[in-house]
């Protein structure tokens, strides 16, 4: 059986670079980046830019869509580029070139507003004492609470690869990445509750690819398994067979 062909758009970042060190031996890699990346088939464009990027989908099977603004500086000019207009134009692009799936990257971002209120902003803050037992994890179906412009663009694009889901033949898979560090390990007491290690996400990113075809639409976590976390990850573990094989209390 012959390698699916995947692209992947921002290839050069952290979570790109992690991505195609675990899985170029299991499948057929190419990137769409605004910087070369040697040593894989690149095609180098603005994601901004619906014309420029289409001939990097002729013939993929899968899209990993990476590529994006996620600097809390960014102005909303800055943001509107990359994360709605080139958000929109990936997907446009997959569907014109016969994709069959999209994995959309979106972010902890789209739900951190909830680290307001308690028990989560005990949990962030590293106050666990004051915590009661079984508190309510945040799942796909709980409320939208972006924090910034950049978790509210996160919001938008979960909402435009539902639409593509709905009304084309794309399957589309919505990761809502946590804090994944160079390091590869928490940085601060927050990342305690949502850190995700490298092979935890690229381990998340392979099994959304191979998920079968019959998973039209979702939204999942992409976190490890954190004793203080409070995003759900079953969800992910029922739909894609997603086992997180590390935890931020290794690291205390």
């Amino acid at each position: 059986m012959s390698q699916q062909k995947v692209l992947i758009t921002g290839m050069s970042g952290l979570i790109g670079g992690i991505a195609r060190r675990h899985l170029e031996s299991q499948y057929q890699l190419s990137a769409l980046n605004r910087s070369f990346v040697p040593g894989v088939e690149c095609h180098q464009a603005d994601i901004a830019n619906l014309e420029a990027i289409q001939p990097a989908f002729t013939g993929k099977d899968v899209v990993v869509h990476l590529a994006a603004n996620a600097s809390s500086q960014s102005t909303w000019e800055e943001l509107c580029q990359a994360n709605i207009i080139g958000t929109y134009n990936v997907f446009e692009a997959a569907r014109r070139a016969g994709v069959r799936r999209v994995i959309f990257a979106s972010s902890g971002m789209a739900i951190a507003g909830y680290e307001q209120i308690f028990p989560y902003n005990a949990l962030v803050e590293g106050r666990y004492d004051e915590v009661p037992g079984g508190w309510p994890k945040i799942t796909h179906q709980s409320p939208t609470w972006p924090k910034g412009l950049y978790g509210c663009s996160k919001v938008w694009g979960e909402a435009l690869a539902h639409q593509f889901a709905d009304t084309t033949g794309l399957s589309t898979i919505c990761l809502r990445i946590c804090a994944v560090s160079k390091e590869n390990r928490p940085t601060s007491t927050r990342e305690f509750s949502i850190w995700c290690s490298h092979r935890d996400i690229a381990q998340m990113i392979d099994r959304c690819i191979a998920a079968p075809e019959s998973l039209h639409f979702d939204i999942l976590f992409a976190m490890s398994n954190n004793k203080w976390g409070y995003r759900d990850i079953e969800h992910a573990r029922e739909v894609v067979g997603f086992v997180p094989q590390d935890a931020a209390e290794d690291y205390r």
